[in-house]
């Protein structure tokens, strides 16, 4: 059961989300005719972030991560249809730990949420387009992909 709860008046959202990083390009999920986003999805019941992480990037990508270190945690307000969502994003590190999805261009796949399937495309963008202006969401959290800073950042996104 996913940690994302509705009600009347918002929806809190508490999601994990991995940085691939590799030859100059970052792995990122788009859905279709939809801006960038970073891989993940929300956090089960019981679960801990790193599991998650791990079994989104099984069910979406069928492959297999290593988790680093904790990179960001982001504080995100945004519109959830007509509702406001406050979501809680915990950022890793990651790394392929099995070769077997492309290692450039674009390839696809898909995810659910609530019940309903969204087709995703999964592209590895060069760092470049990033530094150019391509919109990868939380746009608050890309400078800090572009040059970080060691530490573990903590950012808010309003778009609300």
């Amino acid at each position: 059961m996913d940690i994302l709860f509705k009600n009347d008046d918002f929806v809190f959202s508490y999601r994990v989300g991995g940085i691939l990083i590799r030859g100059g390009k970052i792995l990122l999920q788009r859905p279709k005719n939809d801006d960038y986003s970073i891989i993940g999805g929300h956090v089960s019941a019981m679960e801990t972030s790193v599991e998650a992480l791990k079994r989104e990037f099984e069910e979406e990508l069928h492959t297999k991560i290593e988790v680093g270190g904790l990179f960001a945690i982001g504080e995100i307000y945004f519109p959830w249809g007509e509702k406001p969502c406050h979501q809680i994003c915990l950022y890793y590190n990651v790394h392929l730990a099995e070769g077997n999805i492309p290692l450039d261009g674009v390839f696809h796949g898909y995810d659910e949420l609530d019940g309903e399937r969204i087709d995703m495309d999964f592209c590895w963008v060069p760092l470049e387009e990033l530094k150019k202006g391509a919109k990868v969401y939380p746009l608050e959290l890309v400078p800090h992909i572009l040059e970080p800073c060691g530490k573990i950042v903590y950012f808010i996104s309003k778009d609300i």
